[in-house]
């Protein structure tokens, strides 16, 4: 074979080895790409706002996750009922927040509150009925708000509820900003996702409520 020859056909297998290169490096750069694409989501649910180093602050109490009133159609299942002894009797002092008049369920959501500067946030998605003519659907509701209850159940408590958000078809809602002053102590702190002012045929009833709840830097 000619020298010629020989340089064309080296050329060409240079020229495909680079190729083949290239191919993997941008299949690499693909898949790394859509990784972050995925995670990303997940990781921006799980801060929404909140500072990273609100984690280590004691005043800041969490809820890991929302979850919905489970309590069977037409029963009550009142957050923050006081009542008191008097001679023989026991008399109601605050008859509490009723809960929704059927199920509710969440796919996933969140809570904090800190109780020294009333800085507060909650987000919650997949908020919708649990059975009815409207299951799977947040029905006439579309406005929420959030309520912070400090020592429930005692002549101290005290109920602190943030401005409404809209709710939107498919459940989803999520609120920033300041809850007002909080009491000290805020004692058993109980975390409300309610029905907004806007239907007031609910009475504003819970419909939610925070779960899991750790303070400062618990995992």
């Amino acid at each position: 074979m000619c020298f010629w020859a020989q340089n064309i056909i080296q050329f060409k297998k240079k020229e495909e080895r680079t190729e083949m290169k290239s191919l993997r490096n941008h299949a690499k750069t693909t898949a790394v790409g859509l990784f972050t694409i995925l995670l990303l989501p997940t990781l921006t649910f799980g801060q929404g706002r909140h500072s990273h180093h609100d984690y280590n602050d004691n005043n800041v109490v969490r809820w890991r996750s929302i979850k919905g009133v489970i309590t069977a159609p037409d029963i009550d299942n009142p957050v923050g009922v006081v009542t008191t002894q008097v001679g023989g009797q026991v008399m109601l002092v605050n008859p509490g927040i009723s809960a929704g008049t059927l199920p509710w369920t969440t796919t996933q959501g969140s809570a904090r509150v800190n109780l020294a500067t009333g800085a507060a946030a909650f987000e919650v998605e997949g908020l919708v009925l649990n059975g009815g003519n409207a299951s799977g659907t947040p029905g006439p509701v579309d406005q929420v708000e959030g309520s912070l209850v400090c020592n429930p159940g005692t002549t101290d408590e005290a109920i602190l509820t943030t401005a409404p958000v809209p709710l939107s078809s498919t459940g989803d809602a999520e609120f920033s900003g300041n809850i007002g002053s909080v009491p000290s102590p805020c004692a058993n702190p109980l975390f409300l996702v309610r029905i907004g002012p806007d239907f007031p045929a609910a009475g504003e009833r819970w419909i939610a409520t925070g779960a899991v709840r750790i303070s400062g830097d618990q995992d």
